[in-house]
């Protein structure tokens, strides 16, 4: 996780060291994601249940009839993101999103981070859903998201020279993923499918995207030429 060591005025004229600095947009990302687990928490299991099938991401909803409404149909593959399977779930995402998405967020800047995230998790929902067309089973969770997020992260180390090659971590990456998805050991799924290709879609996405994303440079004025 992202600490801080600006020096900030603190009362007196003194100075203090906040303790952990996460750019806004993942604080409010987190924020809601911990409030909405919060809420269903509260609910009864009936009607906590009825809420995961109309807003997790279910594909046999887009490949044939199941009788949910336009309403479940145009808001899963974003409200599919910010439900999980658990504490724990939500947990290890969103301190996954506040160690690899700090630098992302201060390099684009919160609306095109936004952008960015929620995209990452639109594109790693589709993967999983053209995979797995027939399945009735909802997915829930930011996990493709932040996948998306740590593509983006090693493209930005790349870039700055802290990595001289992406194949051996990216390799690694998602051979595990392969591996958890493959015997089901996600933690905190909380009995969901572990989405193992929404995962390994939002990591390639955020590897090939965060170039779109990147804010342009303004043009550099002309040099001043000698006049005769």
């Amino acid at each position: 996780m992202p600490f801080d060591q600006e020096r900030r005025p603190g009362p007196g004229g003194g100075t203090h060291e906040r303790a952990i600095n996460l750019p806004p947009a993942i604080l409010w990302l987190i924020v809601i994601n911990l409030a909405v687990q919060g809420i269903r928490y509260l609910l009864s299991e009936a009607v906590d249940d009825s809420l995961v099938l109309q807003f997790g991401l279910v594909p046999a909803n887009y490949t044939s009839d199941t009788g949910v409404g336009w309403l479940s149909l145009i808001g899963a593959p974003i409200a599919y993101q910010f439900l999980h399977g658990g504490w724990v779930h939500v947990g290890v995402n969103m301190l996954s999103l506040a160690a690899f998405g700090a630098p992302v967020e201060r390099t684009l800047g919160p609306r095109r981070f936004v952008l960015f995230y929620l995209s990452a998790g639109i594109v790693a929902g589709l993967a999983h859903a053209l995979l797995y067309s027939a399945s009735v089973d909802p997915v829930v969770g930011a996990s493709g998201a932040v996948s998306g997020v740590f593509g983006a992260v090693l493209i930005l180390m790349r870039r700055g020279g802290g990595l001289t090659s992406l194949l051996p971590v990216a390799g690694v990456w998602i051979a595990m993923n392969v591996f958890f998805g493959y015997f089901d050991l996600t933690p905190g799924a909380g009995g969901q499918p572990v989405a193992w290709a929404a995962h390994i879609a939002g990591f390639v996405y955020g590897l090939a995207a965060i170039r779109l994303f990147l804010p342009r440079l303004p043009a550099l004025p002309d040099p001043p030429q000698d006049v005769d």
